[in-house]
């Protein structure tokens, strides 16, 4: 079936008075259950204001000086810049350290507009080219974030000194990926109508209900799930216009089409994948991936389950700050690039 016949049935279905009106009463129910959102980080708050993607939120600590590290989160039904916070929380103080709010959730704006790929890539590219833009920034993207940081390496190679991959979407083997990655990479559509309609507002809400969100993080810990997380991906999933961005994703429409390892593959900068077991995605292609591009390096994570930073958070820093502290010495040294040599498929941090 293809994706037009059931756009053409919801539009129709959307089109009976009964169902508008059901429409018109649960908009204004959801409205009042709307509930005050607090910054995920206790940092500095900035705004930038884009020509075509709303207002960008991000949060910075410039108390210290040295290159720049940007957090990019994840994409999900309640995402937001706190998945980075253990990581912003570490480095705060001993560098200067970003995190965005991409476009649709935490404080960035969540207007009624097409939600794609470009618009998660430009919103990155924002970020480096407004605020980090001095010198090239070390990146660390999560999950699907992961493939919009990677295509910004590619096209401002200049801007990116490194990049880190946690749990990256993209190096599942064909068997192993999930139905929405498969068929969001081949349909790539753009329906942003779809997500204002009845039948897509209640299929959000049930997702981001309490006892759903608490099962769905419950696939990504190892140990328990941090209360905290779970509190503030029920505050940021419950503002207005919440469910937009999301329901792009859930249809499809944020996926990078084609095959994500072709974008990898064009990154030149250092680039560091820690993985471990992942329940949206697996990693049956990485290590022949990282074994012919000697730039890049796996680090298995282990006991983690998508977010290592608050499964395994010591690990997870240590590595970084091993990797950093390389690539500084590769500076000092005057070595313009980096390969990593035979010793790229690590067993744990």
């Amino acid at each position: 079936m293809t994706v037009a016949r059931p756009r053409r049935l919801l539009f129709a279905l959307s089109q009976w008075p009964s169902v508008q009106t059901a429409a018109d009463r649960v908009a204004r129910a959801l409205e009042l259950r709307r509930v005050q959102l607090q910054p995920a980080i206790a940092a500095s708050r900035h705004e930038i204001v884009t020509a075509g993607d709303g207002t960008l939120s991000y949060y910075a600590d410039l108390r210290a000086s040295g290159r720049p590290l940007v957090l990019i989160h994840g994409v999900h039904a309640a995402a937001s810049a706190y998945e980075m916070r253990p990581l912003f929380e570490a480095f705060r103080g001993k560098r200067k350290v970003y995190a965005l709010d991409l476009p649709g959730f935490g404080f960035s704006a969540r207007s009624a507009r097409p939600y794609n790929v470009q618009t998660y890539v430009r919103s990155v590219e924002h970020l480096l080219r407004n605020v980090t833009m001095r010198e090239p920034a070390d990146v660390v993207a999560l999950s699907l974030s992961s493939e919009y940081a990677a295509r910004v390496a590619v096209d401002m190679p200049e801007m990116v000194r490194s990049l880190t991959l946690l749990s990256p979407t993209g190096f599942a083997s064909p068997k192993r990926a999930s139905m929405l990655e498969i068929v969001s990479r081949r349909m790539q559509p753009e329906l942003p109508e779809l997500a204002e309609l009845l039948p897509s507002r209640l299929l959000y809400e049930a997702l981001v209900s309490k006892p759903s969100l608490r099962m769905f993080l419950r696939r990504s810990f190892e140990t328990r799930v941090d209360p905290e997380l779970l509190s503030y991906a029920y505050k940021t999933s419950h503002q207005h216009g919440a469910h937009r961005a999301p329901l792009a994703f859930i249809l499809g429409a944020l996926f990078p089409a084609g095959d994500a390892k072709k974008t990898y593959a064009h990154v030149r900068v250092p680039s560091l994948v820690l993985y471990d077991q992942d329940p949206y995605t697996s990693f049956g292609e990485l290590e022949p991936f990282v074994t012919s591009h000697p730039n890049y390096r796996a680090l298995r994570v282990q006991h983690t389950r998508g977010l290592p930073q608050f499964d395994a958070p010591q690990q997870t820093i240590d590595a970084l700050r091993s990797f950093y502290d390389e690539l500084d010495a590769q500076h000092i040294r005057g070595v313009t690039s980096l390969s990593f040599g035979a010793n790229r498929i690590v067993g744990s941090a």
